[in-house]
């Protein structure tokens, strides 16, 4: 559905608060923090923190209890003077690195980093390989016979394609094609 039809349907007023959901509800009010400075920090650590029941979403974004359990810690932490650093670091010490967003290149995270790349990188080599290997099958030439079969088919169907003249016609179907007037 484009756009114009969405609002030409009147969905557009049911679909925006479908869409917003998530993000609106998860973090409730009663866990905010009255010190605003303090709870955007908060939202910013939350934003690089995965919920590890949703698995793809922030902890601001998820619903889970598990989610909001992280998040009152996070609030908890800062409200106990903890600096961002080490709010983020309390936190990946109690669940490791899955739990952030963007894991940082390790030895134990190498794989995470680049196993996408090696994958692409070993599908190319193989398909490379593939298109080197594979057996390219020569025609054999057409024997005496087959190439006397292969005129004589192209020759009625040149037959066929060609237009006879209108004489040819008007003899075979018995009409008479000259013009009279009426």
């Amino acid at each position: 559905m484009t756009t114009r039809a969405i609002r030409a349907a009147g969905l557009l007023p049911w679909l925006l608060p479908a869409l917003l959901t998530p993000r609106l509800w998860a973090v409730t009010p009663e866990e905010l923090l009255s010190d605003p400075a303090l709870e955007h920090r908060a939202r910013e650590i939350s934003q690089e923190l995965r919920c590890v029941v949703c698995q793809n979403q922030t902890i601001d974004d998820s619903d889970a209890p598990l989610a909001r359990d992280l998040r009152l810690l996070v609030r908890e932490r800062l409200a106990a003077g903890d600096s961002d650093r080490e709010v983020i670091d309390y936190v990946v010490e109690r669940y490791g690195n899955f739990v952030l967003l963007k894991p940082p290149l390790q030895t134990n995270t190498l794989l995470l980093w680049v196993g996408p790349l090696a994958c692409l990188a070993i599908g190319i080599a193989g398909y490379g390989v593939y298109l080197r290997t594979r057996r390219r099958e020569e025609v054999a030439p057409l024997t005496l016979a087959e190439e006397a079969r292969l005129a004589e088919i192209l020759d009625l169907d040149r037959a066929r394609v060609q237009p006879a003249p209108a004489r040819e016609i008007s003899q075979q179907t018995g009409a008479d094609t000259r013009k009279t007037d009426p």
